[in-house]
């Protein structure tokens, strides 16, 4: 027995996105021992705007982002904005990454100490074939527990884009070319060119990690080993094209969580091979982190959350989102881009991504503290209807070492809480309980 989504309804859905967890509202606004504290940060490969810091290849993070690793944040997750999977022609959003970096609040008790803040590292791996495969990834999983033997922590991997096409030719990269060919900034390609466009990206796997001298590892550090579960999704297509996903997110996960581990990557194979039957279904692997410790089993949250981009900067995201969850103690650990792109209203291009929180459960009276999460129980969730986004969500002013902060600024979601829009619509519900 267990929750089960409802059958997918009208793929044109434009709500802004749909949050799926294994508490109810209440429950997620309980106040924790831990704040967090998140900064959300845009970079491209072809050039930079006044919101977007230029890198000529992604393997510059480390030293682009060691400002904030001075500050104690540090790099929780990296994701594509714009996934180019089979149909995309070039944009200029298909170049555009964004790097998640968090930290726990300083007490106001005693200074920050920043001593054991890692540092980041970035390896480049030979990505055999054009796209990812099973086996692939598992090979990659391999190779990252070969590497936490040695005592570094996997951050994440991405694939970095390197080539695209104009008119239908596929232009190949020269040495030193990261900048394909693309539309100009402020014109966003139709709906015919969005379906009938083939994006083939040459692909550089790039896999991130922490590193800590040994004198200031974590404990819980020296001894992680990284597991595969299964991820699946049910997909409705236009052609070939996904237009729409739904997957059973907390079962996916419950049984991962109980065990206290954390998600931290995860790969889905978007691609379907020339010749064979468009399938209606696509599998991938999530990848978890088990540590030395026996921490405690995690409640979770799971968010789809459109992402809104103007011209050819980040409009509207789950920024607002995170920063509210933030106070409540939820950690982001994992974002799953995808293939799904629309227009908005206004004619932007609008993109679906599936963001994932995590937090320690909290015992109750009589208790224990790792008694197994129950999804069938404790599960629930709130179709996101709150109301239009504000126009001006440009980044918050500031930053460290003169980077824009993204995410749109600090929102008060809560007040949307408490007006309903984040309400579980009567009968309506995301996940149904057998």
């Amino acid at each position: 027995m267990g929750c089960g989504l409802r059958k997918l309804e009208d793929p044109e859905d434009s709500s802004p996105g749909k949050i799926y967890s294994t508490l109810k509202r209440p429950q997620v606004e309980t106040k924790t021992d831990v704040v967090y504290e998140y900064v959300l940060l845009d970079f491209s490969l072809e050039g930079s705007r006044p919101t977007v810091q230029y890198v000529a290849s992604l393997s510059e993070l480390p030293l682009a982002l060691q400002p904030y690793y001075t500050q104690g944040y540090v790099l929780t997750a990296l994701h594509p904005i714009i996934l180019s999977v089979g149909r995309i022609r070039s944009l200029p959003f298909s170049l555009l990454y964004r790097a998640i970096l968090t930290r726990p609040r300083p007490s106001k008790q005693k200074a920050s100490m920043c001593h054991n803040v890692p540092v980041l590292r970035v390896e480049e791996w030979p990505l055999p074939g054009d796209s990812l495969t099973g086996d692939t990834v598992r090979a990659l999983i391999d190779r990252v527990n070969s590497s936490a033997r040695g005592g570094v922590r996997f951050v994440g991997s991405v694939l970095q884009q390197v080539s695209g096409i104009t008119n239908g030719r596929v232009h190949s990269p020269k040495k030193g070319y990261h900048s394909p060919p693309h539309t100009p900034p402020g014109t966003p390609p139709g709906d015919r060119e969005l379906d009938n466009n083939t994006y083939s990206p040459d692909l550089r796997l790039l896999v991130f990690f922490h590193s800590w001298a040994p004198s200031c590892a974590p404990l819980d550090s020296l001894a992680c080993q990284y597991h595969q579960g299964a991820l699946s999704m049910r997909v409705s297509r236009k052609g070939h094209v996904v237009s729409s996903l739904e997957a059973d997110w907390l079962e996916l996960t419950a049984a991962y969580y109980r065990k206290g581990w954390s998600l931290v990557d995860s790969f889905v194979y978007w691609d379907t091979p020339t010749g064979e039957p468009v399938p209606r279904s696509l599998e991938g692997l999530f990848v978890y982190e088990e540590r030395s410790t026996s921490p405690p089993a995690n409640d979770t949250i799971v968010v789809e959350q459109w992402t809104v981009i103007e011209g050819s900067n980040v409009k509207t995201d789950y920024g607002p989102l995170l920063h509210t969850l933030a106070e409540f103690g939820w950690l982001l650990t994992c974002v799953l881009p995808t293939p799904i792109i629309r227009h908005d209203s206004d004619g932007n291009l609008a993109t679906k991504q599936v963001v994932f929180l995590q937090r320690p459960i909290r015992p109750t009276a009589g208790q224990p503290r790792n008694q197994a999460l129950s999804v069938s129980s404790h599960s629930g969730s709130w179709a996101v209807s709150s109301p239009d986004p504000p126009e001006d969500l440009s980044p918050a002013a500031g930053g460290i070492g003169g980077f824009p902060v993204f995410g749109g600024g600090y929102l008060d979601t809560l007040s949307h809480l408490e007006e309903g829009g984040f309400e579980q619509e009567e009968g309506k519900a995301e996940v149904t309980c057998m």
